[in-house]
């Protein structure tokens, strides 16, 4: 269990994998501090903590830097910081627009450099940053603007590594595969069924499956790893799977 004193933030934690990060820190005994702009982030508090867990809900924009300062100065100092907060789509590069491409960035890359940045500077010395990429940093199709945004992402990562390691700040991201989240409520059964052949575990991730990572990266025991990027997809990037090869040139979208 974390002593009490350890205080951890997640972004992007109404849903999904943010809330399962969320009732995982919780669980292994952090005060977690968790942020979205969605309202059900303050039944994700409250329902954990019924059970015993200190959670708190935050309502806040990461593109906002002044409330996220002000947020900071609430809760800290801090210990982890979890930049989860994300949003994607499909749209053909030839119709992709500046403002779904700038908007993209902003929330993906730019919000969780406000939120690592503002962190870092109320964080202890020891503390630990996890940034939640994607395995699109490979490429996916119809995607450029949420890929260009995560592959920013693991970038930052490592230059935030080297900057805050004087003060033995770990900073890690993790690039989950294909998840069962509300980020795949687009897809068709079809779609679906195609993309689980290219698993080479055979099923599709859950947000449990990143929120492990999460924890194992976030933990006060994690003294030697920095820099880093976990990919957690399953296998998919092995490149194998049971599509038939007339179908191989069908590409995962996350």
């Amino acid at each position: 269990m974390i002593a009490a004193r350890e205080t951890a933030i997640v972004t992007g934690a109404a849903r999904g994998i943010g809330r399962a990060i969320v009732t995982r820190l919780a669980a292994d005994g952090y005060r977690v501090v968790a942020v979205d702009l969605r309202p059900e982030v303050s039944e994700v508090a409250a329902t954990l903590s019924a059970n015993g867990c200190d959670v708190i809900a935050e309502l806040c924009d990461v593109r906002d830097r002044s409330a996220i300062a002000a947020l900071m100065d609430r809760v800290a100092p801090l210990d982890v910081i979890v930049n989860n907060a994300a949003i994607t789509s499909t749209m053909a590069f030839e119709d992709l627009t500046e403002a779904v491409f700038r908007e993209t960035f902003d929330i993906n890359t730019v919000g969780a450099f406000i939120v690592a940045q503002e962190g870092a500077r109320r964080m202890r010395n020891g503390g630990r940053i996890v940034n939640i990429a994607s395995r699109s940093f490979a490429g996916a199709p119809n995607m450029a603007h949420y890929v260009a945004s995560k592959t920013a992402l693991v970038g930052l990562t490592r230059a935030m590594a080297i900057d805050l390691s004087p003060r033995d700040i770990r900073v890690n991201a993790i690039a989950p595969g294909v998840i069962d989240t509300e980020m795949l409520h687009y897809m068709t059964p079809e779609m679906k069924k195609r993309m689980l052949a290219f698993q080479l575990l055979g099923r599709i991730g859950q947000p449990e499956d990143i929120a492990r990572a999460v924890a194992f990266l976030a933990a006060p025991e994690n003294h030697y790893i920095t820099g880093q990027m976990l990919v957690v997809d399953g296998g998919r990037s092995l490149g194998q799977g049971q599509l038939p090869p007339e179908e191989s040139s069908y590409a995962s979208t996350v």
